[in-house]
């Protein structure tokens, strides 16, 4: 087999070892190896899974590096499928999930945003992703459960709060970036602002965090409104997900809410050559793009707003993470602290 022959047929038979991955994740099997190695059979019958099938399975993830064999038809964790495991920080057990189902569906209708210019999910569900989200407590759930794993964007350090006293974080998912700020800054008050499930996950977050006396938790759509009475507002990962003309209604709607003397800090991955692999993600998924920077100041421009400055990680990625920092219009002519 030809070199270039052989890189396609391993490129084409990606999806059936990511699929058996989420299969694994599915039914929990890191879980259940978590203490150690354990029989197949054992595990087949905890899981639910016909003993045979999964056999097949572990076997095959064997071959491929993703689980150890210390024993005949004995199954231990590597350090990747451990990821999948529930119970440890950084998990990527809904993650698997997502990429497994979701994610997977609407790859299998590419040519529908290709052809008619919308994400596949809609061919896929009959409906955007976030009305699929919102009319489905589980998928919603198990969804918001990958988000909230999701690293914490670190240019967020670069952020001056100390004149903060109330944050109103918009689409701010089930809370786990508003918990950090409030953990880190005790004099800050919030506001959290999602769909009803995830407002409901963000409860338990910030309960479990000791933070729940410190936080406002307020269930509706960025579309409709948002809240006011806010100092500073942050829009983290949430732009993207849109196309400029939806994108241009949540910064309007934020602009709305906003005091004179507030400001806006909106956190994405500011990309120089605009393109990336999550973009295909998006293509088929979501309606947005990740932009430029150039590409948010005309939106932020757009919206009513002037932007004071940005910041991005060092390093020279041209998808490093930045914070754009931006005020009401109003203020463009006045003094803003560096």
């Amino acid at each position: 087999m030809t070199a270039p022959r052989g890189q396609l047929l391993t490129i084409l038979q990606g999806t059936w070892i990511a699929q058996a991955c989420y299969a694994l994740a599915k039914l929990e099997i890191p879980d259940l190896l978590a203490d150690g190695p354990r029989p197949a059979a054992d595990l087949a019958e905890e899981c639910g899974a016909d003993p045979q099938a999964l056999h097949r399975l572990l076997r095959v993830l064997v071959y491929l590096g993703l689980l150890a064999q210390p024993a005949p038809d004995t199954f231990a964790l590597t350090e990747v499928t451990a990821l999948m495991r529930r119970d440890i920080p950084g998990s990527m057990h809904g993650t698997a999930l997502i990429y497994g189902e979701d994610v997977f569906r609407c790859f299998a209708e590419v040519m529908h945003p290709l052809l008619h210019g919308r994400p596949g999910f809609e061919k896929v569900a009959g409906k955007p992703i976030y009305d699929y989200l919102n009319d489905n407590a589980e998928a919603a759930r198990t969804w918001n459960e990958s988000m909230s794993r999701n690293r914490i964007p670190e240019i967020l350090a670069s952020c001056d709060l100390t004149e903060a006293k109330v944050v109103v974080d918009v689409g701010g998912g089930t809370g786990r970036l508003l918990a950090q700020l409030l953990a880190t800054h005790p004099h800050l008050r919030g506001v959290l602002q999602e769909l009803p499930t995830a407002v409901e996950q963000a409860r338990e977050l910030f309960v479990d965090a000791g933070l729940a006396d410190r936080v406002d938790l307020v269930a509706g759509s960025f579309f409709d409104t948002v809240p006011e009475g806010g100092d500073t507002y942050i829009l983290a990962r949430c732009l993207h997900n849109w196309n400029d003309e939806h994108a241009l209604t949540i910064l309007r709607r934020v602009r709305d809410a906003m005091g004179p003397c507030a400001r806006l800090l909106v956190l994405e991955d500011l990309t120089t050559d605009d393109v990336s692999l999550v973009d295909l993600v998006m293509l088929v998924q979501h309606e947005g793009h990740d932009r430029t920077e150039e590409q948010y100041r005309a939106l932020l421009d757009a919206a009513g707003f002037q932007v004071m400055r940005t910041r991005r990680l060092e390093g020279g990625d041209p998808h490093a993470e930045g914070v754009i920092e931006a005020v009401p219009n109003t203020l463009a002519g006045h003094w803003w602290p560096a």
